[in-house]
């Protein structure tokens, strides 16, 4: 293994890391969700532990396009949270698993990839996204299985500190984003919303919360909340 596994991180290799953990992630929950038939998936390993990958082209790209411009953000230091939101066919936010980032560290451009001495090192980083994934894996067993026959689609959402827009969205290479639904947004949920909390991470440079909220409307469908009661919005806190 490199020697450079060991030595602290730079603030440029910790965003590629991180963005590339959402990347993984968000088809791991695809997977585990069952968004998409299993035979759309194929298995790989990192991290040091099982991940699936989706094998459809046009998905792919949706994802690797969206993570790309969360990036470019996460680099000015813009990003509040990312969201991976599960919606039924009426567009009905059911479940939101919600990458919370914070930028502990503020470093000038032109020392983005000197290494932080405060910072965690690549391997341990690793180590924690392990336990993210496997967090994910798990999750069944914490929500329950997706009803049966939902017919059920995602769309990834990106809030950003104090309602920035995309910084890069006035330029040509415009990212994927357009005005998210309200009800996608964490700002959208209501109070009767159920919030659980999967795991964290500090890396001397950015911090990295990871949480699944499910909805008012599916837990009112799972008969968990009674009819007669009504949410109201409910903030979540942000990575400020």
């Amino acid at each position: 293994m490199s020697t450079r596994a060991y030595e602290p991180l730079s603030y440029n290799q910790n965003v590629k890391g991180i963005t590339e953990f959402i990347e993984i992630a968000i088809h791991t929950i695809l997977y585990v969700r069952q968004v998409y038939p299993a035979e759309l998936f194929v298995r790989r390993k990192k991290y040091d532990t099982p991940v699936y990958q989706s094998r459809h082209p046009g998905l792919n790209e949706y994802i690797s396009g969206a993570v790309k411009a969360v990036a470019e953000e996460l680099v000015l230091g813009n990003v509040d949270k990312v969201v991976v939101v599960i919606k039924d066919k009426n567009e009905v936010a059911l479940e939101r698993y919600i990458f919370v980032i914070e930028t502990m560290l503020e470093v000038a451009s032109y020392d983005k990839d000197t290494s932080v001495e405060e910072a965690m090192t690549p391997i341990d980083m690793g180590q924690y996204f392990k336990s993210f994934i496997i967090k994910l894996h798990m999750i069944e067993s914490q929500l329950g299985p997706m009803p049966a026959g939902e017919d059920i689609s995602f769309a990834i959402v990106l809030e950003l500190q104090d309602d920035q827009v995309p910084s890069a969205s006035q330029g040509q290479n415009a990212p994927p984003w357009m005005p998210a639904v309200s009800q996608h947004t964490t700002a959208g949920a209501s109070d009767k919303a159920e919030l659980h909390f999967l795991r964290s991470l500090d890396t001397g440079i950015i911090n990295l919360s990871m949480a699944v909220q499910e909805s008012e409307q599916k837990l009112r469908r799972e008969g968990l909340l009674p009819e007669d009661e009504k949410g109201k919005a409910k903030d979540i806190p942000s990575g400020k």
